[in-house]
């Protein structure tokens, strides 16, 4: 190696040594309450130009997954195995210009995690977004990411007490989608509420077209008893153990006009487009280590329709669901949560799906917050068996994970 080529490297690697430690003054830290992009070098690998004019975070994680059905409630022989990279996923967030203009960026590697089956081709680009502060409790954001819907769906997949989410929000929530949002946020003497719009697309991420229809999100959230340690009301299970008891209630609802996906952003294209509309409410305590959350969810369709493709029928999911979780986290950073999940399909579709519900003990092992941890998860099922094509089911499910990242 040339001298001066070894000098340049060595000064390279102090710069960014000393970068990792040196957060920007008014930027903002990204969490799901706060949409912006992180520039902390607390977290993830980070460097900036020395003329502060670029900054850029990259951080990365991973779920690996091995899980197996029974057969039955009784018959606790395997019926079926799951063993994935469930997410892979690379983050990138930094500034341009200055600390007022920002961007978010991710992407996913894995098949399960790219919508691959729905959409016919692999969706790496999860989120692509730019925004721009215009004061500490306003904000724009353009491009595609998440729309403000039910708060399970917005916390990061990263941040759950479970393997994975609830069937309510497998269901029923509206994900991503591409278009304008807005984030405004104020305190009135430790009274917090938040309001959050989109107008989008439609038609969910990476889609190459459009039709005459957009849609149209909007959500509010109060925290009556003041914000929570690190934004801890978008981070399940309450690691941060709360000092004093604190409250986050949601509700949105979202109007997709001209849907031509089953699930609006989501799910298979229809023969027909369709105008759905979906409710979503949300609770939240955390105190000392305890948390309990509770969300509802409601999809409804006008006039809705059953189609009979290639020998099949194909419809929306519309109808309710409930989903409620209560956990304890031990100083040891041990954690046990419980989950119920209820499902009801509504009047059209009740003959073709059947109701569900769902009982989930999960055991956690927090190595480092989130970022780290083990988790397994034994869940028990019962389809009641209500529609013509098939009788009543039971059987469990057991699940561990590992997830890890910067």
């Amino acid at each position: 190696m040339k001298k001066s080529s070894y000098h340049s490297g060595t000064v390279m690697v102090i710069i960014l040594l000393i970068t990792l430690h040196i957060p920007f003054k008014n930027v903002h830290a990204q969490t799901e309450v706060d949409e912006r992009a992180v520039i902390n070098f607390d977290e993830g690998l980070g460097f900036f130009d020395p003329d502060s004019l670029f900054g850029l975070n990259i951080r990365f994680r991973m779920q690996n997954r091995a899980a197996m059905n029974t057969i039955s409630g009784n018959n606790l022989a395997p019926e079926s195995f799951e063993a994935n990279v469930r997410r892979l996923r690379l983050r990138f967030d930094g500034f341009l210009g200055n600390t007022n203009f920002t961007y978010y960026l991710q992407l996913s590697f894995s098949r399960g995690d790219q919508d691959w089956d729905n959409s016919g081709f692999p969706g790496i680009v999860r989120d692509a977004m730019v925004f721009y502060t215009f004061n500490p409790n306003f904000y724009l954001g353009f491009g595609q990411g998440k729309l403000p819907g039910n708060r399970q769906r917005v916390i990061s997949s990263g941040s759950q007490q479970f393997a994975d989410r609830s069937a309510v929000n497998a269901i029923f929530n509206i994900d991503r989608d591409f278009g304008i949002m807005s984030y405004y946020s104020a305190d009135n003497g430790g009274f917090t509420y938040r309001v959050k719009t989109s107008v989008s697309s439609g038609e969910g991420r990476n889609i190459t077209r459009t039709d005459q229809g957009l849609a149209y999100t909007g959500r509010i959230e109060l925290l009556p008893l003041g914000e929570f340690i690190k934004d801890g009301d978008f981070m399940e299970g309450d690691l941060f153990r709360e000092k004093t008891p604190k409250i986050s209630l949601g509700a949105t609802i979202s109007y997709n006009h001209r849907a031509r996906r089953d699930a609006g952003q989501r799910g298979a294209f229809m023969p027909e487009s369709q105008n759905i509309t979906s409710w979503f409410a949300d609770f939240l305590l955390k105190y000392n280590g305890w948390a309990f959350s509770a969300e509802y969810a409601n999809r409804n369709i006008d006039n809705q329709k059953i189609f009979f493709v290639d020998n099949a029928n194909l419809y929306s999911y519309t109808g309710w669901g409930i989903n409620n979780q209560l956990s304890y986290v031990f100083p040891s950073n041990y954690e046990l949560a419980f989950r119920y999940t209820l499902i009801e399909p509504g009047n059209t579709i009740k003959w073709f799906e059947n109701k569900q519900e769902i009982y989930t003990l999960g055991i956690n092992k927090y190595l480092q917050d989130h970022k780290n941890k083990l988790q397994l998860n034994i869940s028990y099922q019962k389809n009641p068996g209500m529609h013509y094509a098939g009788g009543a089911k039971k059987f469990w499910n057991i699940m561990f994970q590992i997830e890890t990242g910067i």
